[in-house]
């Protein structure tokens, strides 16, 4: 039978191996699971098999006591419940502990998305008569037309597109993969860029790079001057610059085809999120958007609908 600590070790290495969870996700499984660990030595218990209710109960408030918030305890109760699990499907547990136990709950804020206006306004914004201008447009229509996280666009090589299927092969959070399909616009601005911006900006650097985005300096993109070049394109489209970031084109990206009639595993899949749950937010997103309708198109809503002349 192992050890309370041997259990553990061996689902962090099954999480790092076999289901591939980045680095940064297993450390935080490694540090909130060691807080369990020492609650249960303290408690006598050596071995995962012993573990019952009560225990994960006594933790709980353990937690709760310390003064820790909502959302620490509820990160922390889920990494406890995902080593059950483990146990469970390995054999080491013959009953659930945390069965019928809710966690925490807190208020989940919104991501912060634009209007279909905003967007279009934005990617004009990047004017195509420059090599700048070219990589900046096409740079945005990936964004926004794949939804891509910052870290994996600016991390595309040339050999990621395959313009003949229109797709993109990304490497996401622990480098898993996943091929996401480009629309037109996407598929144009690469194509422009590729054929006419990139190889202007190449001269410019002194090594070969097979990245795809470059700087203006020929070497390859960095999160932060892509922030910084959002900003600026933001700034022309007259968007303030408090509701611009790299992550808000993905939440458009996926609220938009949500709102299109896409259904959620699809979504789930062109973001590479491994748990449906992170998905969902956007149907939240969706249904904010559709109160806004309500509330300024409807004569009972409030809004212009709803004044008379």
């Amino acid at each position: 039978m192992a050890s309370v600590h041997g259990a553990i070790d061996a689902f962090l290495s099954h999480a790092a191996v076999e289901r591939g969870l980045a680095p940064k996700t297993i450390e935080a499984y490694a540090s909130d699971l060691a807080r369990f660990a020492s609650w249960l030595e303290d408690a006598g218990i050596a071995a995962p098999g012993s573990l019952r209710r009560e225990h994960v109960i006594g933790f709980a408030q353990a937690l709760e006591a310390e003064g820790l918030s909502a959302r620490s305890r509820t990160r922390i109760l889920i990494a406890t419940r995902r080593w059950i699990r483990f146990l469970l499907a390995t054999g080491e547990l013959a009953i659930d502990p945390m069965e019928g136990i809710v966690t925490p709950r807190f208020g989940q804020s919104l991501p912060k998305v634009l209007r279909p206006d905003e967007t279009a306004a934005l990617l004009e914004a990047a004017a195509p008569d420059t090599a700048l201008g070219l990589r900046d447009r096409a740079m945005l229509e990936v964004l926004y037309g794949a939804g891509l996280r910052v870290t994996e666009l600016v991390a595309l090589p040339l050999g990621a597109l395959d313009s003949r299927a229109g797709v993109l092969r990304v490497f996401g959070k622990g480098r898993r993969e996943r091929l996401v399909p480009l629309g037109e616009p996407a598929l144009a601005a690469i194509g422009a860029y590729l054929e006419r911006g990139r190889p202007a900006l190449l001269r410019t650097g002194r090594l070969e790079t097979d990245a795809m985005f470059l700087s203006r300096r020929g070497g390859a993109m960095t999160r932060q001057n892509f922030f910084s070049r959002l900003r600026r394109l933001a700034g022309i489209a007259g968007i303030p610059s408090d509701r611009i970031s790299p992550h808000v084109l993905r939440h458009a990206f996926a609220t938009d085809l949500l709102e299109g009639g896409a259904d959620l595993r699809s979504v789930q899949a062109m973001l590479g999120h491994a748990d449906l749950s992170t998905t969902q937010i956007y149907t939240h997103v969706s249904r904010a958007r559709l109160r806004d309708v309500v509330e300024t198109r409807h004569p009972r809503g409030g809004g212009e609908a709803g004044r008379k002349p």
